[in-house]
């Protein structure tokens, strides 16, 4: 049994490694507006006219011309006991859902009409490499993130290493699988991706679990790993992510601690 002293010290050295700053050279996004949302919780995704603040079971859309609630869906726990992060993919929102801390891992699409908030269908992943958390629609794909974990949620004998960002069809059948760079790894431990949003210029940006930084991301030539491009901080602490599709350098985040939804300037990694 661990004593009170060491418990002391590692929940002391846990706090300091959350709180270290980003990587030495990482550049910053300037945060340029804050919204208040009750349910900013687990994620956020924007249209570019609303921004949709995601909970556990709950839904709510925010009017971005003057930052009043337009909308909300409540959902029943035990149908949708974790959803991650969303996305807008034309006339709707589509969401990564889990049965996180359950196991075997299972995960859900959830599929919502943007207009009334209304949930329209389910897709049943089944049994996974990983939690789903992250869905984006890119290049014509959808791109999703499978999490594991270094404390619950995950199977005995995985670790938060487990983690991985995989293309998949139309039919959200996995096409092509990519492992994280230690680099990135080594920042999301214990836990793993939160969020994930494909840039205009082809780069992925994935958030971890607490800390303020964004991981940019772009596919590799060769190898089974993603290419860490650069680490970009930011004032959030980790979860759902997304670039608004009318400001493309634009990334909205949350603060789970201030329940809020934060808009981000990213900078220009065009030169690097």
């Amino acid at each position: 049994m661990i004593g009170v002293r060491s418990f002391r010290i590692a929940v002391s050295a846990m706090a300091a490694a959350l709180a270290a700053p980003v990587a030495a050279g990482a550049q910053e996004a300037v945060t340029e507006r804050v919204i208040k949302a009750e349910h900013a919780r687990q994620g956020v995704a924007s249209d570019g006219q609303s921004i949709y603040a995601v909970d556990n079971n709950v839904i709510t859309r925010i009017s971005l011309a003057d930052g009043t609630q337009t909308g909300e869906w409540n959902g029943d726990p035990k149908l949708f006991p974790h959803l991650n992060s969303c996305t807008v993919v034309e006339s709707e929102l589509v969401c990564a859902s889990s049965n996180y801390p359950a196991v075997p891992q299972l995960s859900t699409v959830e599929i919502y009409d943007l207009a009334s908030l209304k949930h329209v269908r389910s897709v049943a992943l089944g049994a996974m490499p990983g939690s789903l958390t992250t869905l984006d629609r890119h290049d014509g794909e959808w791109w999703a993130t499978f999490a594991n974990y270094d404390d619950r949620g995950t199977p005995e004998g995985r670790s938060h290493r487990d983690s991985f960002v995989a293309q998949m069809d139309e039919q959200f059948r996995m096409v092509r699988m990519w492992g994280l760079p230690d680099t990135v790894l080594e920042r999301l431990s214990p836990s793993s991706v939160s969020g994930a949003s494909w840039s205009e210029d082809g780069l992925l940006y994935l958030s971890g679990h607490d800390r303020p930084e964004l991981y940019v991301m772009a596919l590799p030539q060769a190898g089974g790993l993603l290419r860490h491009v650069a680490t970009v901080g930011i004032a959030s602490h980790g979860q759902a992510i997304d670039i608004d599709p009318a400001d493309k350098g634009l990334i909205w985040s949350i603060d789970r601690d201030s329940r809020t939804v934060l808009a981000s300037r990213l900078p220009d990694l065009s030169a690097d």
